[in-house]
């Protein structure tokens, strides 16, 4: 993986290429990557290149075994903006993001992790809206995303306690996707990537806005959602039914075992 720090050597976040997945790290040890207004702008810049750049997949993570402990809230210096508070929460990457998350994804990290697609979640991490102990609004996402993920009753029991949710748990509730064992959610994150990265584009991408475009939309407009968004891709469609009835992708080839294989 070649390193191309996106603000310096000392910058708070980092920019990496590995083939086609663009990984994006908040490195912040000293405050477990906690988000400050300089590192909202930087985390904005990235996303912003990812867009740029042919990148077809992007992680995001934490530097050191901590994924994000939210708004710093030493530095108290966050600032509304059109692209939410941490920078880039109010807006949808147009590659798909996956959470690689290791140790504390709390308060506004568990807000980032629920902006991303997909969140691989090593064995011990822990989730919580660790804010309530403070009297911090959740403000990037949290109260329309989480209840989204997890349901009603589990993100309010989440959210109003502030409850500590460890790896399984989350997993069992959807909040984590996938495990990984510890020190590996990085890993396990950008080889997912590159398996995304392998499938044809733009249907995975059209069904992606079709899922997004359709939330909270009535059963039959959601519906017609997808089906415009079917019929832009309708090409690559026959294409792939032509490589099939060639004898490609036969007894499941080419699909991730869910039993590990």
């Amino acid at each position: 993986m070649s390193d191309h720090d996106l603000d310096g050597d000392d910058g708070p976040v980092h920019y990496e290429r590995d083939g086609p997945v663009a990984v994006v790290t908040v490195d912040r040890p000293e405050r477990r990557n906690a988000i400050d207004y300089e590192t909202s702008q930087h985390l904005l810049d990235a996303f912003t290149r990812v867009e740029e750049t042919d990148a077809k997949v992007a992680v995001l993570t934490g530097s050191e075994g901590t994924f994000s402990a939210g708004a710093d809230l030493k530095a108290m210096d966050l600032q509304d903006s059109p692209e939410g508070w941490l920078g880039f929460t109010r807006t949808r990457c147009e590659v798909p993001v996956i959470a690689a998350i290791e140790g504390h994804c709390v308060a506004g990290g568990i807000e980032m992790a629920c902006w991303c697609d997909i969140r691989v979640a090593a064995k011990g991490a822990t989730f919580g809206c660790f804010e309530r102990r403070f009297g911090v609004p959740l403000v990037d996402g949290g109260t329309q995303r989480l209840p989204r993920i997890v349901g009603l009753g589990r993100a309010l029991d989440m959210i109003l306690t502030g409850r500590a949710v460890d790896a399984e748990t989350a997993e069992r509730w959807g909040l984590a996707t996938r495990l990984a064992d510890e020190g590996e959610a990085l890993e396990t994150a950008v080889e997912l990537g590159k398996q995304l990265a392998d499938f044809p584009q733009d249907t995975m991408l059209s069904d992606r806005d079709a899922v997004y475009d359709g939330i909270g939309t009535p059963l039959q407009q959601g519906l017609g959602l997808e089906g415009w968004h079917g019929s832009r891709v309708l090409r690559t469609a026959e294409a792939g039914a032509d490589r099939f009835a060639g004898g490609e992708g036969r007894s499941g080839a080419g699909i991730e075992d869910p039993d590990g294989g």
